[in-house]
């Protein structure tokens, strides 16, 4: 009996360390200065020259989903908001990742970069400007101009959540 008590004991803490280690992994809202309530997040730039025609639209459209869907600063216009979020693609580079024997490539590599500036509106000042870049992967089989979208939109999604992390989190 003392042994099922001593177990249960040790089963209560080890539950009670995990809630509390999960809970102080949350970053959502963690470095937002308090006064913030809203952003906005005009439309991004493409300054990469890569071609991609809708490149800054699909970036800047994930990046405002990422932001409704966290829900620490409200999505606005520019005139009703607290902060902004400007930036612009500084290049989009699609590259070989991976080469096998005979040198034949299997893998590419869309890496995209970002500048992005962050400004509290209410204080007047730039809270941050920095690079962001992440990347997605595509094999060189099969449908190449779908894989290569599928690698695009995984290196936007990748970059909009660093740059949501950043916003929130002071990442």
């Amino acid at each position: 009996m003392g042994s099922i008590k001593k177990d249960i004991t040790l089963l209560f803490v080890f539950s009670a360390l995990l809630t509390f280690t999960a809970c102080s992994y949350s970053f959502t809202g963690a470095s937002v200065p308090s006064h913030l309530k809203t952003i906005s997040i005009p439309i991004f730039s493409d300054r990469s020259g890569s071609g991609e025609y809708d490149l800054s639209d699909r970036l800047t459209s994930q990046l405002i989903q990422k932001f409704v869907e966290d829900n620490s600063l409200r999505y606005t216009d520019k005139l009703n908001s607290d902060a902004t979020l400007e930036g612009n693609v500084t290049s989009f580079n699609d590259a070989p990742s991976v080469v096998s024997g005979g040198e034949i490539i299997t893998t590419r590599r869309i890496t995209v970069t970002v500048r992005v500036v962050y400004k509290d509106l209410v204080k007047r000042q730039t809270i941050f400007e920095k690079n962001f870049s992440n990347y997605g992967d595509y094999t060189v089989t099969g449908d190449i101009t779908a894989a290569r979208k599928l690698a695009t939109d995984s290196a936007i999604d990748k970059i909009t959540e660093d740059i949501l992390l950043g916003v929130v989190s002071n990442w």
